[in-house]
């Protein structure tokens, strides 16, 4: 049995992969496209192309790998290797990763929520580390949740514990491929972020975003609204506020379940920081659970973008651990 292990961070835009060797140091890192549009069986192939040219540049084979952890979004069917549905990823249905990865690589596999896995990379290895309750949001392309309680990560009956990103904020909002509308993660996520501006732009306002981008809406990112509020634009400033409070009120009921004493905020978005979290706070700080909320300190990840693949493969790891002592 080979003493590496692999972690996979499956992301709407990129597929993320690292090898560790037993202390989990770093020995290779490999970033693919996702190319979610063209569907489930393609995605795979472009994981398994990451995976096998990751290995070959670091001049490993299949068999010095003990097994390998993928970070996975959307609701999944972990005992059985299935992601279940994905609402960011198109022609993605009952899809049986572990079954088709084990298949193809040869490699004990085994899947957890993107989240999750992003919780256990800084809880063990970042800004979580040495506390016992604690929540991880991942602002991405959508928006997830994972939490450990009393020094125990929480998976409920289905694995869904934590998707806070399909928390109910509107009766009738925006449509969400969960099947019902107005989730948390419709409006703050790099999709809903950019809805929002949007809207406001197709609504009549001008914002300097449009000369850098020629009037092509579907050209702004992410990094484009941080660098328009830094300027001063009142339409980037808007879309920051309202996203930065909507995420507020949705951790307020977080604080009521879960009684976090830290919340790690990860994934892209999270670069947009204090421009974001400062409307966050504000909302927290006149809505929250008064002694909850103090006893809770709100940080950035620290391990940035590694923390789902070093979580993926610890994930790995203790689950194949249990597995070999039952």
């Amino acid at each position: 049995m080979g003493n590496y292990y692999i972690g996979c961070d499956l992301g709407g835009t990129n597929i993320k992969t690292s090898v560790f060797d037993g202390s989990f140091r770093k020995i290779g890192e490999k970033r693919t496209p996702t190319e979610v549009a063209y569907g489930s069986e393609h995605v795979l192939s472009r994981i398994h192309t990451n995976i096998t040219e990751l290995l070959s540049e670091t001049n490993l084979s299949v068999q010095d790998i003990r097994c390998m952890g993928m970070g996975v979004p959307g609701i999944l069917d972990i005992e059985n290797g299935i992601s279940r549905f994905s609402p960011n990823f198109p022609k993605w249905e009952e899809v049986p990763i572990v079954a088709w990865m084990e298949n193809h690589l040869g490699i004990p596999t085994c899947i957890d929520n993107d989240a999750r896995v992003n919780l256990y990379g800084e809880w063990k290895f970042g800004a979580g580390k040495n506390r016992k309750n604690v929540l991880m949001i991942t602002l991405g392309t959508g928006l997830g949740g994972a939490a450990a309680v009393d020094g125990r990560v929480i998976y409920g009956a289905t694995g869904s514990a934590g998707e806070i990103g399909h928390i109910n904020m509107f009766r009738e909002g925006r449509p969400c491929r969960c099947g019902s509308s107005g989730c948390l993660g419709r409006y703050v996520s790099a999709l809903g972020i950019l809805r929002t501006f949007r809207e406001k732009v197709e609504q009549g306002r001008h914002s300097i975003i449009c000369e850098w981008v020629e009037d092509d809406l579907d050209a702004v990112t992410a990094d484009l609204l941080s660098r328009a509020y830094d300027e001063g634009d009142p339409v980037a400033t808007e879309t920051m506020q309202e996203t930065g409070e909507l995420l507020g009120y949705g951790l307020c009921a977080v604080f009521s379940l879960y009684n976090p004493e830290i919340i790690i905020v990860g994934g892209g978005m999270s670069n947009m920081g204090d421009r974001l979290l400062q409307y966050t706070k504000d909302v927290l700080d006149s809505h929250a659970l008064r002694i909850p909320y103090g006893a809770c300190t709100i940080v950035t990840a620290v391990l940035g973008d590694a923390a789902g693949m070093i979580g993926a493969a610890v994930c790995a790891k203790e689950h194949f651990d249990r597995k070999l002592s039952r």
